[in-house]
């Protein structure tokens, strides 16, 4: 397993070897003892599942009461994953990475608590894997405006063709969202 520091404060890009042979491949896609050795979580709580046709966005999200460090990747397809860094102590609050993750690089991307997250798919379909420290509570869920200016995300989809649910679109801006301290 190899673990990678982003250009974000304590987010980390996980490559896990894939073994591919003429049947196909295998990953061990988490393994407790390695990710302690890592000083990564090894308490998750929850695992969550979404397919998204190509062009939909989801995000950013995060949640204020119970929230939640994350463990992603993709199952099927291929994602622009996106994390913006809410922590307004964080060296890089407000800035953000954009990694693609699909079944084919096998990468997963850890985010600790403090971390707005959406992704956008890149392909006809597109299966994505969470692995969550804490449950889902929906009184403390939040949502970052997907494209906010001030947050200068290169999405790969044209505004006009991406497919946002209602909710999404009433995202905050980061200058007037509850972020972390």
């Amino acid at each position: 397993m190899k673990v990678t520091a982003t250009a974000l404060a304590d987010a980390f890009l996980i490559e896990m070897p894939i073994y591919r042979d003429d049947r196909g491949w295998f990953q061990e896609t988490y393994n407790e003892h390695r990710f302690r050795e890592l000083g990564l979580p090894v308490d998750w709580k929850q695992d969550n599942l979404s397919y998204s046709r190509k062009y939909v966005v989801r995000g950013l999200h995060y949640q204020s009461i119970q929230p939640q460090a994350k463990l992603v990747r993709v199952l099927s397809g291929a994602v622009l994953d996106v994390a913006v860094d809410i922590r307004r102590s964080s060296p890089t609050f407000g800035r953000h990475i954009s990694v693609e993750l699909s079944a084919e690089n096998g990468l997963a991307l850890y985010l600790p608590v403090g971390f707005a997250h959406g992704f956008t798919a890149l392909t006809d379909m597109a299966c994505f894997s969470y692995k969550v420290n804490d449950f889902y509570e929906a009184s403390g869920e939040r949502t970052l405006l997907w494209n906010d200016p001030a947050l200068g995300i290169a999405w790969p989809v044209p505004a006009e063709d991406a497919v946002v649910s209602a909710k999404d679109l009433q995202g905050e801006p980061l200058a007037s969202a509850e972020v972390f301290p």
